[in-house]
C-alpha cells in the first residue's frame, strides 16, 4: 500500500497576480475572494484538498507590498509565516512582471531549501514570444525553481501543477480530518463575502477602511440567520456605505446573501449595520480583535 503524503503548499506573489483564483481552482470552492483591486486578501487562508493517499494544505497569503500602516504590517506577517512552515513554495507571477515588490522576500525564495514552483500566470493575455522571454528570464532569476506556464482563470496548466505538488509532498499522515475544507470558521466566510461586495462596488479609500464583524451566526435546519456589522473609520464613510435611502447597503446585502446561500447550501437571512470605529487599521487592540495580530 502506498504511503500517505501531506504537506503545506504556500502561495506567494505581488498583489493582483491571481493567487486567490489559483487557490480556488485547486480546492474547487470559492474560499478566497477575488476582485480586481489590490490587497483583496488580508488574511492567510488555508484550503484543504484530500485524496485517498494525500492531503494538500494550500495557503493563500496577502499580496506582497511595502506596508504603509499597522494593518498592512500585520498582513505581511502572514506572508513571513508562510515561509516558516512551507513544504513547497508556489511563487506566482504575472506574464510581463519583472520583480517581487520586496527584495528580502525575493532572497528568501531564491535561497529556499524546499521545492519552489514558479508559476507564470495569465498566459492567455500574451503570446508565445512574450511567454518564451518570461520563462527564460525567470529561470535565470530563480534558478532553484521549476517554471510552469498557467492560466488560473481558464484552468490551463493548473492540473499539471497540482500533480507535481502531489509528487513533491513529503510522507506524512493527514493534518486535518479528511472531510475538512478549510481551517477558517463560518463567520470568516460571511465577513469575506460582504467585504468582497464592498471591494467591488465602492471606490478610492472606502474598501480599505472597512472591516466586517459578524456578531450573530445562528444555524437552523432550513435557514442561517446572520447579523454583521460593517466597520468604517469615519462618519463620512458610513454615509457612503449606506448610500441614498440605504440603496448601496441593500445592494451589498442582496449580493452577499446570494453568494452565502451558494456557499452554505441553505437559505440565508442577513442583517447588515454600519458603525464608525475610528482608526481601527492603526490600533493594535482592534487588529487583534479582527484576527491580524495573533
Amino acid at each position: 500500500m502506498a504511503q500517505h503524503k501531506a504537506g503545506f503548499v504556500n502561495i506567494i506573489g505581488n498583489p493582483n497576480v491571481g493567487k486567490s483564483t489559483l487557490m480556488n481552482s485547486f480546492v474547487g470552492e470559492r474560499l478566497s475572494i477575488i476582485t480586481s483591486k489590490a490587497q483583496t486578501t488580508r488574511h492567510r487562508i488555508l484550503g484543504i484538498v484530500n485524496g485517498d493517499d494525500f492531503q494538500v494544505l494550500l495557503s493563500d497569503t496577502p499580496g506582497i507590498i511595502k506596508p504603509a500602516y499597522q494593518l498592512q504590517e500585520s498582513m505581511m506577517e502572514f506572508v513571513k509565516s508562510a515561509f516558516e512552515d512551507a513544504d513547497i513554495l508556489l511563487y506566482l507571477v504575472e506574464l510581463g512582471e519583472k520583480d517581487l515588490k520586496d527584495e528580502s522576500f525575493f532572497k528568501k525564495i531564491t535561497s529556499a531549501k524546499i521545492p519552489v514552483l514558479l508559476l507564470i500566470n495569465k498566459i492567455d493575455k500574451g503570446n508565445e514570444e512574450l511567454l518564451s522571454e518570461a520563462v527564460k528570464m525567470w529561470q535565470e532569476k530563480v534558478p532553484n525553481a521549476e517554471v510552469f506556464a498557467i492560466s488560473a482563470l481558464q484552468n490551463f496548466g493548473v492540473p499539471e501543477v497540482f500533480n507535481r505538488i502531489i509528487e513533491l509532498l513529503p510522507e506524512s499522515p493527514p493534518f486535518y480530518p479528511k472531510d475538512q475544507l478549510t481551517d477558517k470558521p463560518e463567520r470568516f466566510f460571511v465577513n469575506e463575502a460582504i467585504r468582497e461586495k464592498i471591494l467591488m462596488h465602492y471606490k478610492k479609500e472606502i474598501p480599505y477602511s472597512v472591516e466586517i464583524d459578524t456578531e450573530e451566526f445562528i444555524e437552523d435546519e432550513e435557514i442561517i440567520r446572520i447579523r454583521s456589522v460593517i466597520m468604517v473609520e469615519r462618519e463620512t464613510q458610513k454615509g457612503i456605505i449606506i448610500g441614498h435611502k440605504g440603496s448601496a447597503l441593500k445592494r451589498v446585502g442582496i449580493e452577499a446573501r446570494k453568494d452565502l446561500e451558494k456557499f452554505f447550501g441553505k437559505q440565508i437571512h442577513l442583517e447588515l449595520y454600519v458603525k464608525v470605529n475610528k482608526n481601527w487599521r492603526s490600533d493594535e487592540r482592534q487588529l487583534r480583535r479582527f484576527g491580524y495580530n495573533n
